[in-house]
């Protein structure tokens, strides 16, 4: 069977043997109602463990609405016109709203950044800001000794109100969430006291209440107050397909809940060799985004298999932490030991990767330079197909093949676990 998998702006084709494929892992068909606008007006008129938003509110209250930055594919714009007219229908004035871009780590937005994130409507109704690490409040610490340390405009607002978007996250079992407040609007001290669990086996794609980090996350989230959150679950496409309102913890895990009859594949087994791509262009501009879908696949491979990881990386690492940890390790192991000791951000990438490698051999095809390549771990191969061709020399003509087109998407889960 020929196969497509998203590299860059382009394809890479590979011919899979029928009786060796196990399967391709798409979105699964579900029932879907309203989308998009239409579905957060839904959402917002039926609040799950809370009341109404328009009935939380007073008028004179101060409130800021967290939401994703950049980086993150949450269409905080479409969300917005719903949102404020819930608002106004409490009695609220556009001067006591703030919309708060959540930056966790990252990089400031630009002011044009910020205009198309928040969208025409609330750019031009609402004050529209960058969250501030350097200007935070104390607000507690959690029992594992997070700093619940909130920038200044979130912390002392009346009411917080959180966007996102669920999708699985590698350590944090699931976006969305409490995590707007948490790493969302934090100190990069916080945040690296919270990531630092992420060496636990518990902190994994799919965990939540196991979780020791996702369940810090919701303590902070707790002790900043989260009084309601709007969540969206998005297909493969970026289509709202469903909105879950109300509770921090109650409407996340129904949305959860959704996300996982959507995007969670149960395998009888595991696989020998998983091709696996983040679907292209802009999710596989460097390794740092790419790494997402290794993550996935390495719940899909048995032990001593081959993750074959196609993606273009033609920007090379993609953040400057994650490079250094990887160029200058002497081993896996030594990012392992490194990530315990001396949690970085960037760095917990590079140790994700070293964890995958403890399982399978990762080949990589991209548009990086195969010496690099193999100097941070890494097999490089020109195509898949070539790739795929030297695994079934390596396992066996007999050895099973898993396709994961979309890997940063879907959660594979083996029926034993292992």
């Amino acid at each position: 069977m020929k196969l497509s998998f998203g590299f860059g702006t382009g394809t890479q084709e590979v011919e899979v043997p029928e009786e060796n494929l196990m399967g391709v892992l798409h979105a699964n068909e579900v029932e879907t109602g309203l989308t998009g606008e239409a579905e957060v007006r839904r959402a917002l008129s039926e609040p799950i463990g809370s009341s109404r938003l328009r009935d939380l509110v007073k008028p004179g209250e101060k409130v800021a609405i967290v939401t994703s930055d950049i980086t993150r594919p949450m269409p905080t714009w479409t969300v917005m016109p719903a949102l404020l007219d819930e608002l106004y229908a409490a009695g609220c004035v556009p001067e006591d709203i703030t919309l708060v871009f959540a930056l966790g780590s990252h990089r400031r937005h630009t002011e044009e950044e910020r205009k198309h994130l928040a969208g025409e409507r609330a750019w031009a109704e609402v004050s529209c800001v960058d969250a501030d690490a350097a200007d935070c409040v104390h607000m507690g610490t959690t029992k594992a000794g997070t700093p619940v340390d909130i920038t200044r405009v979130v912390a002392q607002a009346d009411r917080r109100i959180c966007l996102g978007n669920i999708e699985y996250h590698y350590f944090a079992g699931y976006s969305g969430g409490a995590k707007a407040i948490m790493p969302g609007v934090s100190t990069r001290a916080a945040i690296q006291s919270n990531h630092s669990m992420m060496v636990r086996p518990e902190a994994c794609a799919g965990a939540l209440e196991s979780n020791p980090l996702r369940m810090d996350i919701e303590e902070a989230g707790a002790v900043c107050g989260i009084d309601f959150i709007v969540n969206v679950v998005l297909s493969e496409h970026k289509e709202i397909l469903r909105c879950v309102a109300g509770d921090a913890v109650e409407a996340h895990r129904a949305g959860c809940a959704f996300l996982d009859t959507l995007y969670l594949k149960e395998l009888p087994r595991a696989a020998d060799i998983v091709l696996v791509s983040q679907g292209g262009a802009p999710k596989d501009m460097n390794l740092y985004q790419t790494q997402k879908a290794l993550d996935n696949a390495r719940h899909a491979v048995k032990q001593g298999g081959v993750i074959i990881l196609i993606g273009s990386c033609k920007e090379g690492m993609g953040e400057r932490v994650f490079e250094e940890w990887m160029t200058t390790a002497s081993s896996p192991d030594a990012m392992i030991e490194r990530i315990g000791r001396d949690f970085q951000l960037g760095g917990h990438k590079a140790a994700a990767i070293a964890m995958t490698l403890k399982k399978a051999q990762v080949w990589l095809v991209s548009d990086m330079e195969p010496e690099f390549v193999r100097s941070i771990f890494l097999e490089p191969w020109p195509s898949a197909q070539a790739a795929l061709e030297a695994a079934f020399a390596k396992l066996g003509p007999e050895a099973a093949v898993l396709a994961m087109p979309y890997g940063g998407s879907t959660l594979p889960r083996v029926a034993d676990h292992k």
